[in-house]
């Protein structure tokens, strides 16, 4: 290496590609410029000593809401990324239902634009993919700062619904990006409401939206999308049938999986928690649960996101189905996987495949993803032996809880490094907010992007 760094994290074990090793990394114009026993000698404006510590890739949550704008009382993006930094995660990309719903060119810079100013990690925004925009979705989704489209099938409402199969061909034909969608059959949702609405009971909440609902969708989208030789990307999905066939459909289809999901049962979720722990789709039974596990260990999964969605607690307090689906998730996504590499349920190896490399390589993210030299200088710094408690006190949504209140876990992100800059030490939030936009490998660079 010549010349200093603005960055050396020294002593660290860092999770390369090749493996983990006990190294250096020293950072330089926001990016990394060398890996290795670099020594004393290395010259830098900032050290931060890693001894004791592994050195992961930052990561990236591809499923947040962050509610603005229009729903500001339930996160920010300025709140929203604050967790995220806070969680070890250095990049998020954001859901379309928003008032107004980011369906145009001017809703997405709209988001960008608050994000320049507010965002404290780098980010991108999905268009909603619908009938209203269906035939300009090729144009948008190459936008600067776009993540590409995301259909709603089910659990949306307005413009941003596309349950009908004509518009989803008309959405999978326009575009060459891969399309992100959540699939719910909102007929089979609409005809079975009614065993909810009856019940009035959140714990009947997997039968209303049951393991059929997803199944049907999902075949429903995976077939057309072959038809039209579209990449898809199937968001949160959570049963065991889903998985099974899915498994069939790679690499075409890429596959996402929640903490939730991977973590909290039915009955005992909704004994304890009540509708704060309503989500759709549904956390489900226990075998479905270990049906998502096996598709992890057997690499069905390529994605961890957190399907962070908050509400307040009075909205939350709602009588069941009034009560909104939807819970904070982007701050403890880190903190809980760790839990589940120390119980043996994952490697870290495997964790760093699903949060940072899988989600660059299924998106085509530049520069992002992995500890190399020449890629951004996004890194976490984790203790994998540090028991923490999860509180609600120290949660940063709006929201001001988390379904996980009260759980103690091994292993806790302890600083968070963007683009070479120390922006999170021991739970605190350093400097301002940097974030910026995210580059896409197939999506052009804008004159005035950062190189």
């Amino acid at each position: 290496m010549t010349g200093a760094a603005d960055l050396l994290v020294r002593g660290g074990v860092v999770a390369t590609p090749g493996g983990r090793m006990r190294a250096d990394i020293a950072c330089r114009g926001g990016r990394i410029v060398a890996i290795g026993d670099l020594g004393q000698a290395c010259a830098a404006a900032t050290v931060v000593e890693a001894a004791g510590l592994h050195v992961l890739p930052g990561v990236i949550d591809s499923q947040v809401h962050f509610r603005e704008p229009g729903l500001t009382h339930k996160e920010t993006i300025g709140a929203g990324t604050r967790g995220a930094v806070l969680g070890g995660v250095t990049t998020v990309f954001e859901m379309p239902n928003t008032s107004p719903p980011t369906l145009t060119a001017a809703d997405l810079e709209a988001k960008l634009a608050i994000a320049a100013r507010d965002a404290w990690c780098d980010h991108a925004f999905y268009i909603g993919g619908a009938a209203a925009n269906a035939g300009d979705l090729a144009r948008l989704e190459l936008l600067p700062g776009c993540a590409g489209v995301k259909v709603f099938m089910g659990s949306s409402f307005g413009d941003l619904l596309a349950d009908d199969e004509a518009v989803l061909r008309r959405i999978l034909a326009s575009g060459r990006r891969r399309m992100a969608v959540h699939a719910e059959d909102e007929a089979r949702l609409r005809a079975r409401r009614a065993i909810a609405e009856a019940a009035g009971d959140v714990r009947l909440h997997p039968v209303w939206r049951d393991p059929e609902s997803a199944l049907i969708a999902t075949r429903r989208i995976v077939g057309l999308a072959a038809e039209a030789g579209r990449l898809l990307h199937v968001l949160h999905v959570s049963t065991a049938e889903e998985m099974a066939f899915l498994a069939g459909h790679k690499p075409r289809v890429s596959v996402e999986v929640t903490p939730h999901h991977l973590t909290l049962d039915a009955p005992d979720c909704y004994e304890r928690l009540g509708s704060l722990a309503q989500m759709n789709p549904p956390v489900r039974e226990a075998a479905h649960r270990e049906g998502l596990w096996r598709a992890v260990r057997e690499g069905v999964v390529d994605v961890l996101g957190s399907d962070h969605a908050p509400h307040s607690r009075a909205e939350k307090a709602r009588p069941y189905p009034s009560s909104p689906s939807g819970m904070t998730g982007v701050q403890t996504l880190l903190p809980v996987m760790l839990d589940h590499v120390a119980a043996g349920r994952l490697s870290l190896e495997r964790l760093v495949d699903l949060a940072a490399a899988g989600p660059a390589r299924v998106f085509g993210i530049a520069g992002k993803g992995r500890i190399a030299v020449g890629f951004d200088a996004d890194l976490v710094l984790v203790d994998l032996k540090a028991r923490r408690r999860i509180a609600d006190a120290d949660i940063a949504s709006l929201a001001g809880w988390t379904p996980y209140d009260g759980l103690t876990v091994t292993g806790w992100p302890v600083a968070t490094v963007l683009r070479g800059q120390v922006v999170m030490r021991e739970g605190e939030v350093i400097g301002a907010p940097r974030g910026q936009p995210v580059r896409f490998l197939d999506v052009p660079v804008s004159p005035s992007a950062p190189a």
